[in-house]
């Protein structure tokens, strides 16, 4: 049964901004018709209102750093105005810098300020909870010169000695983010910034990469359930346009998506809305209706056919080859487990999502309540990694809401190898956390394929925040590693976690 969306009282900004600037020129020439004709007093008001013009112009047509001010010119002045005083109006009438859902202010504040440079630190105290329910890191009495410390290191597709393996040498990636659910622009922005930082680009299930291959970053190509871009007309496995992919050179590795943790368990969502004739013709999908993704492969209906699937795509790709799902049953995860040992074949990496995950489009309650959070998952599927003797036959990625070098430093003392961040990027690119995802709105440009959104989003501009970002969170990395006391990021473990207490 299909449950329409709640209707809401929201504003058309776009309307109201043209309207603006279209008065505030109409009434610059009747305050200057009005000095001519009647009293010159007018001029004041005349000269007042062209400052205005000006100003409004110099937002919408010249400045490239704020995507909302060129989308929406002096009307965006208001929301930079709230966001000024907003510590006061939360302060005394509602919610407080930390109470924001999925990130709050203060985790959003932090990704900005990283992204732009500015302001590497803060004053008088955290604003979080210290009431040991929550996972902290362990320092050291006797932490490490930075000189000392080993750069990060980790080679894809070292345990199969494939000639065509793939070395990443910062421990985060950019998450899977398709053209599709993110516009032209906003895949330009990554696929440059992660060049310009030395980070791999994940594609996300959206077809051929036409995008993401324009600014030269390195590629890891996902394969959702619906193959978008090797797939046959009927929506079955076209293995000689997944080679013709693996062939093109910015392309690194491949990637299985089995779900992802948002909605673990169901299909990807494009909503209508969202569908250009040029997404219609990558993903060789119809237009005017909602593409759904089938919820699994078609081709794995067992544990066997499932590490069957992953030989072949292997074979085909001659790539490192990773395997993405959110965590569910522990049972049918140890039934793959004992399944790669019998055929002797593993996957390169297996990336684990966690439900908190975000997504362009979902079904709330498969958001809310489907899947295991990233750090019990983490958890469940080393020990199964352990208990099944497999621990060295792949690579650990993870993802799930993972924007601070602080969390990610946690993954990786959970046992994770590296790191994706999908909306972490997002934050970087711009993204004020609006929630219009889903519906082709998207006030700064990100999620949107409307020309007139996208037009405040400079790719040169974003893709440095990106950059930035990227190499701040690698900065901290090593920061916080010397003050565990810790020479190398594979030294990490659960013993440099401090873990809530059961009391």
């Amino acid at each position: 049964m299909a449950f329409s969306n709640e209707r809401k009282i929201s504003l058309n900004l776009e309307k109201i901004s043209r309207f603006l600037n279209g008065f505030l020129v109409i009434l610059m020439v009747f305050f200057g018709l009005a000095g001519f004709l009647w009293n010159t007093g007018w001029y004041w008001l005349a000269g007042s209102v062209l400052i205005l013009n000006i100003l409004n112009g110099y937002y919408l047509y010249i400045q490239k750093q704020h995507a909302l001010l060129a989308n929406f010119g002096v009307l965006a002045l208001f929301r930079y105005l709230v966001e000024s005083i907003g510590p006061e109006f939360r302060q005394y009438l509602y919610s407080s810098d930390t109470e924001e859902k999925p990130f709050n202010r203060m985790e959003r504040a932090d990704v900005y300020k990283q992204a732009k440079n500015s302001e590497k630190s803060s004053a008088f105290g955290s604003l979080l909870e210290f009431d040991n329910k929550a996972l902290k890191l362990k320092h050291s009495f006797y932490p490490i010169d930075p000189k000392k410390l080993h750069p990060f290191h980790l080679c894809f597709g070292e345990e199969r000695q494939l000639k065509q393996s793939y070395t990443i040498n910062k421990a985060i990636m950019i998450g899977g983010m398709s053209y599709g659910a993110l516009g032209r622009k906003a895949i330009r922005a990554l696929s440059a910034g992660a060049k310009k930082a030395g980070i791999p680009l994940n594609t996300g299930e959206g077809g051929y990469p036409k995008y993401h291959l324009m600014d030269g970053a390195d590629l890891i190509f996902q394969m959702g359930t619906a193959k978008f871009g090797v797939r046959n007309e009927d929506g079955s496995f076209n293995p000689d346009l997944l080679e013709k992919i693996s062939r093109l050179e910015q392309v690194k590795m491949i990637e299985i998506k089995f779900s992802q943790g948002a909605k673990p368990g169901k299909g990807g969502l494009l909503p209508k809305e969202k569908i250009t004739q040029e997404i219609a013709e990558l993903r060789a999908i119809p237009m005017g209706k909602d593409v759904i993704s089938p919820a699994g492969h078609t081709e794995c209906y067992s544990a066997e056919s499932t590490v069957q699937f992953l030989r072949k795509i292997q074979e085909v790709s001659l790539l490192p080859t990773g395997i993405k799902f959110c965590l569910g049953s522990t049972k049918e995860l140890g039934q793959m487990f004992l399944e790669m040992k019998k055929q002797n074949i593993y996957p390169d990496y297996v990336a684990i999502d966690g439900s908190e995950g975000g997504t362009g489009a979902a079904p709330k309650t498969f958001m809310d309540d489907l899947g295991y959070p990233l750090f019990p998952a983490l958890e469940k599927i080393t020990s199964l990694m352990e208990e099944h003797k497999i621990r060295d036959k792949f690579k650990l990625v993870t993802s799930g809401k993972l924007i601070s070098a602080g969390k990610q430093m946690m993954a990786l003392c959970m046992g994770a190898s590296a790191i994706y961040t999908a909306r972490g990027f997002m934050l970087a690119l711009g993204c004020i956390q609006a929630l219009r995802c889903n519906n082709n709105t998207c006030p700064v440009g990100i999620t949107t394929h409307s020309e007139k959104l996208q037009y405040g989003l400079d790719i040169e501009e974003k893709s440095e925040r990106v950059k930035n970002y990227a190499l701040n969170l690698d900065y901290h990395h090593y920061e916080m590693l010397a003050a565990m006391g810790e020479v190398k990021f594979l030294d990490l473990s659960r013993d440099n976690l401090i873990f809530p207490s059961s009391h």
